[in-house]
């Protein structure tokens, strides 16, 4: 239990404010003295390093390698700090859980080590991959906090592969929770936390405060001569291809805390001050007023796991089902005080709006392509059938004959006039995860994707959007991205990752067999290419993280099951009874419920 006791310490890691003078000076509040840093910008946990002291190295054997640091990187009051893993706590209260035996025994039990994996002996694969995983851990002044996103050891380019992506650790941070290590992912929920109030600046431009970093990577700064020390550096989006804001990383952020609580017991960490905070910000980001008719989120192209150009701007499905999962796992860990009543009040009626919204017009099998093939256009009322002014001709050849009679599917995007009929894996799967859809089309999902076996899965799990675009609109698309060619990466290309997320224990246990045959022998590479998913991704990096995470993650969750219903969601059939049209005083009818109840509630 050594990996979760949390005590008090002394920390030669300091946390800048956000004070600068000109020219890339950074001053600390503690000190008159200026450092100047060639970088562009190092905002973030500082660690000082005496390199005239003896160094040690930090190993701990759940950690895989080691790191070199000196004795003084982390100086701490306590004499035992060579016994525990520690963080430093930035709340205005320090939770003490070193002699917290309530907490170590509700860890023991939401998620520690389990009498079921002691029994069964792990097979090669499976132990290769926890090396691996192990391997590409993180650590900041000696506590782990996060993941690589990559440990290629043949990229000799690595871009931003070796940095910690907030999406790419959830996997990561699930298998370490099933395996009952939870220090590492209170770390990185905790580091994460901090690099959220940073000054965020493209082209003398700050986006919205709130906004959590796609990604950062630890540094090593000279201080002189004798000593340096380690910075984290996080990237909102201005180092980014297309410079866009990841506008999943804070919702994924919340996911993950209530997967930690839920698995670990520690339902403290989420009446943490600091961490309080960090949810509100994140939803008053999500949930400012706009100029928007729909309770959909909007958002550009390339802001979550698609994160290049690939037609998703506007309110892409994937985008809706977090949001609608980070809302539903924000409203059950907000503090019920007078401070947040009108939070959950809007976080509520949004939660109403949006399931609403995504089951009633998002939702396609053969009725409702039928439904629209028979549309009428250019409907000026408020009774209208077709609202969004689809036309009939955009409903694409292919979908008629592969869309199955028992099956349906959540389309991927819905503007006016546009309708993105691509069959989007993430989106559906989140859907499902956290009951944006009904039970109904719940069923009818997991049914299209055992019809759709081998469209869907074929040689490697999971084809990440189905079809592929080709010819003029590929070039129209995706602006002709070399990356993006038909069958490969986002375009068609399959995902190892997205295994662990699938909602039907027969269907996960297939697709993990298909995947596990290949896995090993192709060292985990991110993707792969070709309509089946036969071949290596042409620019694919091997000993993908969230690949090897994705797969350990699927075979904890078939082998304890009820572990999976921590991280699932019920349907709320409050929620559905609640309508923010109901406090109208004007009279008018505003919305279509009462004629869409019958589909809505089944």
């Amino acid at each position: 239990m050594n990996a979760i006791k949390i005590s008090k310490m002394i920390f030669g890691c300091r946390l800048f404010n956000q004070s600068r003078s000109v020219l890339g000076f950074i001053k600390s509040p503690n000190s008159n003295r200026s450092l100047h840093i060639s970088l562009p910008r190092f905002l973030g946990l500082r660690c000082a390093i005496n390199q005239t002291h003896k160094q040690y190295y930090v190993s701990h054997p759940k950690w895989g390698r080691s790191r070199v640091f000196p004795a003084t990187c982390c100086s701490s009051s306590n004499n035992n700090s060579n016994k525990n893993d520690h963080i430093s706590d930035y709340s205005t209260t320090l939770e003490n859980h070193a002699n917290d035996k309530n907490f170590e025994t509700s860890y023991m039990q939401g998620g520690g080590d389990l009498d079921e994996h002691a029994c069964r002996t792990e097979t090669e694969v499976e132990k290769e991959a926890w090396r691996l995983l192990r391997d590409s851990v993180v650590t900041y002044c000696g506590n782990p906090v996060g993941t690589l996103a990559a440990c290629d050891p043949g990229d000799k380019t690595p871009l931003n592969y070796d940095q910690v992506f907030i999406r790419d650790f959830v996997p990561s941070a699930l298998a370490f929770l099933l395996k009952g290590e939870g220090e590492i992912v209170r770390n990185f929920l905790l580091h994460t936390l901090q690099l959220q109030s940073w000054e965020k600046t493209v082209d003398c431009y700050s986006p919205g405060q709130g906004l959590m970093p796609a990604s950062f990577k630890i540094r090593t700064v000279p201080l002189d001569d004798t000593k340096f020390e380690e910075v984290l550096d996080p990237d909102f989006g201005e180092s980014a291809i297309g410079r866009v804001a990841p506008v999943d990383s804070g919702l994924w952020w919340i996911i993950l805390l209530r997967a930690y609580t839920k698995i670990t017991g520690d339902y403290a960490m989420q009446e943490r001050v600091d961490v309080q905070t960090g949810i509100k910000l994140i939803l008053n980001l999500c949930l400012s007023d706009g100029f928007d008719m729909f309770p959909s989120l909007l958002v550009t192209d390339g802001s979550c796991m698609i994160d290049r150009r690939m037609g998703i701007h506007g309110h892409p499905l994937e985008i809706q089902s977090l949001f609608y999962s980070a809302l539903r796992c924000a409203r059950e860990m907000l503090a019920t005080d007078e401070g947040s009543k009108n939070l959950m009040r809007t976080v509520n009626n949004r939660l109403s709006a949006l399931s609403f919204h995504i089951r009633e017009y998002y939702w396609l099998d053969m009725k409702k392509i039928n439904e629209i093939y028979r549309y009428k256009t250019e409907e000026y009322s408020t009774e209208a059938i077709n609202k969004f002014n689809i036309y009939p001709e955009q409903i694409p050849y292919w979908l008629m004959d592969w869309i199955p009679a028992e099956g349906g599917y959540m389309i991927g995007n819905l503007q006016p006039a546009h309708m993105d009929f691509r069959f989007f894996t993430l989106g559906n799967i989140w859907s499902i995860v956290s009951s944006l859809s009904t039970p109904k089309q719940n069923n009818s999902i997991l049914n299209l994707l055992e019809s759709k076996w081998d469209d869907l899965v074929g040689d490697m799990p999971l084809k990440i959007v189905y079809p592929a675009v080709e010819k003029e609109e590929w070039r129209i698309i995706t602006g002709s991205d070399p990356k993006n060619t038909p069958w490969s990466y986002h375009n068609g290309g399959s995902w190892p990752t997205l295994l662990w997320q699938m909602g039907r224990i027969e269907l996960a246990r297939k697709a993990v067999d298909v995947a596990e045959k290949r896995l090993y022998a192709d060292h985990w590479p991110e993707y792969y290419d070709t309509k089946s998913g036969k071949f290596i991704g042409k620019q694919s990096r091997m000993y993908q993280t969230w690949t090897i995470a994705g797969y350990l993650t699927s075979k904890m969750l078939l082998e304890n099951p009820e572990k999976a219903s921590l991280l699932y969601w019920e349907e709320d059939y409050d929620l559905l009874e609640i309508c923010v049209c109901a406090l109208s005083k004007t009279g008018r009818k505003l919305c279509a419920r009462g004629a869409a109840k019958s589909q809505i509630l089944v």
